[in-house]
């Protein structure tokens, strides 16, 4: 598969090195070069510096048709102009944003956009670690609207998977960012 990373974070380090050894073409951008000190040297996928919310930028790095495509920068702005160039422009087949903000990432998957929110994830994790009741939203939020750019998408990953291994039951990996992020 051909994979496309916007935000070399944590998150984004981690799925690049894991896609990669897995045998999958991996292109990771990232507006900072020291973003990409978080990429073994065993990576061999491509690590691009560039703004990932520039389709110019996105179809140099061979973003056009990519089988996967997440934006997973610390902004939630940033990640959805992303996940719209994709959908709408490039013709990725599954596109994620991480979006922060719960009801933004609701909002946004009524428009059409898979999102992933890791604030939701992470205070059902406590909720579920404590024995209360969490929100039951899903880890990925499948898109639920029509975009007006093109046809429905599915997510990348089911609700149920997503998961770190040894985390519990839907608290997934918190998703990243830029290299500003802590």
């Amino acid at each position: 598969m051909k994979i496309v990373i916007v935000g070399c974070g944590r998150v984004g380090a981690a799925l690049a090195e894991g896609f990669d050894a897995s045998g999958h073409q991996v292109v990771i951008l990232d507006i900072s070069t020291r973003a990409f000190d978080r990429l073994s040297s065993a990576f061999r996928g491509s690590a691009i510096r560039g703004d990932g919310t520039d389709e110019d930028v996105l179809r140099r790095a061979g973003a056009d048709g990519a089988d996967v495509f997440l934006a997973f920068t610390e902004g939630d702005n940033r990640n959805v102009m992303a996940a719209q160039l994709a959908v709408e422009n490039l013709s990725a087949v599954k596109v994620i944003a991480k979006i922060n903000d719960p009801v933004r990432a609701a909002a946004y998957a009524d428009l059409g956009i898979a999102t992933i929110c890791r604030t939701s994830m992470l205070t059902d994790a406590v909720h579920e670690y404590l024995g209360l009741a969490g929100s039951g939203m899903p880890g990925v939020i499948a898109p639920t609207g029509g975009h007006h750019g093109g046809g429905e998408h599915e997510p990348a990953l089911p609700a149920a998977t997503g998961g770190l291994a040894g985390s519990p039951a839907g608290a997934g990996s918190p998703a990243g960012g830029s290299a500003a992020e802590a």
